[in-house]
């Protein structure tokens, strides 16, 4: 009798244990998603960051999303564009579409494929049609802070040292509403914060050439530190020039606190010579680290920043990590703590995010944390 107890026993522990394995097994396992993501981005020549990134969630996600590429030339090849929109509208085993596509007339697209299916979840990063007419269609749109950019570059310039900010445009650029806006906000942040602002109109690239405004830059810079000195925050608004601002910095040691775009891979490898090998292209830990070599053995350590990735990159999967997570029932895409979890995951650094206009929660601006090389 005893011998039957003792066995009855034994059975009833290992019945508890497999009971409590099983349970331990259920916690571990993911959610899955009863359905498929589709991400957009340009094309690998016309983008490379963003196709980069597409490819990498199609890879992380394999089944899951489902990377696919718009026309490079979207208003010239418009039906083309519609239509393969429309084509993931149209399939039920697509459950989110996220866009990333930095360029406008895409939301009359968007419209149609939510007329057509009201169920799918449509996340932009971003597309540039009007944010207002965005906000009642889409149901997350991101895009970069750049008004409030003007403000952060002026602070950080301060941080770093700088007793002035030197800012370079040219009258195209300084006609388009953005630029303008964040000059105008740079330049009362400096005042605020006790730095002269210092205007420079170089050639306009638009009217002349790239060469001509390079040239201008490579001769001019030099003479601006030699007449107000090293404490000096050089900002230019045009892509190009980036190249000869992070290579001139070397020698004459000045401070930059962002390019025009913020990116590693802006202006960095082409000014300290850097060579960006297959292996490590769109390794921002890599591409980081070979910043902030260049930077002390020239003896600039501090004196340059940006962010620690390219909007380009973190885009893309940053939405579509989000699209993911709320299939899964796990975050909603209003929740903006949530979303500032995933961005910092992303990025391994806080970014900030607010309400278009302070009431919009499905339209955000971000602004992402800082590397300091």
């Amino acid at each position: 009798m005893k011998r039957l107890v003792a066995v009855l026993m034994i059975c009833v522990m290992m019945f508890s244990v497999a009971a409590c394995g099983k349970q331990g097994t259920a916690k571990k396992e993911d959610k899955k998603i009863d359905g498929k993501v589709c991400v957009l981005t340009p094309t690998l020549s016309w983008s490379e960051d963003q196709y980069r990134s597409g490819e990498k969630m199609a890879e992380k996600y394999p089944g899951v999303v489902e990377h696919l590429t718009l026309p490079d030339d979207f208003a010239a090849e418009q039906e083309t564009g519609i239509t393969q929109i429309m084509n993931v509208a149209k399939d039920p085993s697509f459950k989110a579409l996220v866009i990333c596509y930095g360029d406008s007339g895409i939301l009359p697209a968007i419209k149609m494929a939510k007329k057509e299916n009201p169920d799918l979840k449509v996340i932009t990063a971003p597309v540039w049609d009007d944010p207002y007419e965005m906000a009642d269609v889409i149901d997350l749109c991101i895009d970069a802070n750049w008004n409030k950019r003007g403000q952060v570059i002026a602070k950080k310039a301060k941080k770093m040292g700088a007793e002035r900010i030197i800012h370079y445009s040219f009258p195209t650029h300084l006609k388009m509403e953005e630029i303008a806006q964040r000059r105008e906000t740079m330049k009362k942040t400096a005042k605020k914060l006790g730095m002269d602002f210092i205007d420079i109109t170089m050639p306009d690239p638009y009217v002349t050439s790239d060469s001509a405004t390079n040239q201008f830059i490579k001769e001019d810079i030099p003479k601006e530190i030699k007449k107000y000195g090293k404490d000096t925050c050089i900002f230019s608004t045009y892509c190009p020039t980036q190249d000869f601002v992070i290579g001139l910095e070397l020698k004459y040691k000045y401070i930059v606190a962002e390019q025009c775009c913020p990116t590693p891979t802006q202006g960095y490898p082409a000014g300290m010579n850097l060579k960006i090998t297959k292996d490590i292209a769109g390794d921002y830990d890599a591409i980081n680290k070979m910043i902030s070599d260049v930077a002390k053995k020239n003896g600039v350590t501090g004196r340059l920043s940006t962010w620690p990735i390219s909007m380009e990159a973190f885009q893309p999967e940053f939405a579509t990590e989000v699209a993911i997570q709320a299939l899964k029932g796990d975050i909603k895409l209003t929740d903006i703590d949530a979303l500032r979890k995933i961005a910092k995951d992303v990025t391994g650094v806080s970014v900030e995010m607010e309400k278009l206009d302070g009431k919009y929660d499905n339209y955000l601006l971000y602004i992402m944390g800082s590397i300091y090389y």
